[in-house]
């Protein structure tokens, strides 16, 4: 075995198991690499593998090219960089499959300030209650407080978040505060 064919075995070999471990553990890696503010991604893909996509099917074309057609290196290695890119478009189209696959991000509790609710457990000024609303094309009950007595049925505005809890207002009350009826 020749010294082009040992390189396209080696690109084979690490550019194919890596994007493997890649496919298999993309989400770990990709939560490190956001972590440090290090990922680079093109049209939604990541940049490595496409990478890896490049190596393995550089080190297909050339293995191929010197052993089954028993040509010379040089345009063996011109072949390897035809599949490699040909690769690289291969997993750009398969890992941008997968990712669209995947379902939007959940929203977050800052994202209800603003939003009306009604109130399913009173809530006494202090203390804790229960607010009901639908976002994002779903329901949900929320565990609520206020600094005034809101009777169970009320209509009320979400005006801020206090930990895992949002705060209130009645709809009467912030409409007479800002100026505008509701």
């Amino acid at each position: 075995m020749g010294v082009a064919d040992s390189i396209f075995l080696i690109c084979l070999i690490a550019g194919g198991g890596l994007l493997l471990v890649s496919v298999v553990v993309g989400d770990l890696l990709g939560g490190v690499l956001d972590a440090l503010h290090a990922g680079v991604d093109i049209g939604g893909v990541g940049l490595m593998p496409l990478v890896l996509g490049f190596v393995s099917m550089f080190g297909v074309g050339g293995l191929f090219s010197t052993q089954v057609f028993h040509l010379s290196s040089g345009v063996a290695t011109l072949i390897g960089i035809g599949t490699g890119f040909a690769g690289a478009g291969f997993v750009f189209v398969l890992f941008g499959v997968l990712a669209s696959g995947q379902g939007p991000e959940p929203f977050s509790l800052s994202d209800l300030v603003g939003q009306s609710a009604r109130v399913s457990v009173g809530i006494h000024p202090g203390h804790f209650g229960t607010v009901q609303l639908s976002y994002a094309g779903q329901s949900h009950e929320l565990t609520a407080t206020s600094d005034q007595e809101i009777p169970a049925g009320a209509s009320v505005k979400i005006e801020a978040i206090a930990g895992s809890n949002v705060v209130v207002a009645p709809l009467r009350a912030t409409s007479a505060q800002g100026g505008t009826s509701q």
